[in-house]
């Protein structure tokens, strides 16, 4: 295939878009990005530290390089921050690609992600704040994905399968 992603994972923590991107991009022979790493590797420093120490802004910017430039490599899956989807340019990288958006339930969600443990958006009442930034970026994640993919009762490799599918990817 030629001309951008296989797929693209987007939704909020803890919906699991690294590993199941992994799982998918394994099942096609494809090539894995995630794009919160892309920014660690190109920095040299973690996500964590980039926001607590330039402030969310700074690294929705390094968020956004990251993802123009994953969006160019043909045939990867690539999974998303959480908030990827919230910089209008990153949102218009992702116009017309073939976008998941893995919904997860809260309580589910903040077991995953551990309490908030490295998450400074989690930092405070993890449960709490996690639901509200669904809330605030719900609409935003279903403008941008073609399918969404419930991921509640599902292991990572179901919620693979049902992305293949939903998306008619050709597995390897």
């Amino acid at each position: 295939m030629t001309g951008g992603p296989l797929t693209v994972l987007v939704g909020p923590m803890g919906a699991g878009k690294s590993t199941v991107g992994a799982l998918v991009a394994e099942r096609l022979g494809a090539p894995f990005r995630d794009t919160d790493q892309d920014v660690e590797s190109g920095t040299g420093r973690t996500v964590r530290e980039i926001i607590t120490g330039d402030g969310e802004r700074s690294f929705r910017e390094l968020e956004h390089l990251a993802v123009a430039r994953a969006v160019r490599e043909d045939g990867a899956v690539l999974a998303l921050g959480g908030g990827a989807v919230l910089h209008a340019g990153t949102r218009a990288l992702l116009g017309g690609l073939p976008v998941a958006f893995l919904d997860v339930p809260a309580g589910e969600a903040v077991m995953r992600v551990g309490e908030g443990t490295g998450r400074p958006l989690l930092a405070a009442d993890p449960e709490r704040r996690w639901q509200e930034l669904l809330e605030e970026r719900r609409h935003v994640y279903l403008g941008v994905a073609r399918v969404v993919v419930p991921t509640h009762g599902r292991t990572p490799e179901r919620v693979a399968e049902a992305v293949i599918e939903a998306l008619e990817l050709t597995q390897a």
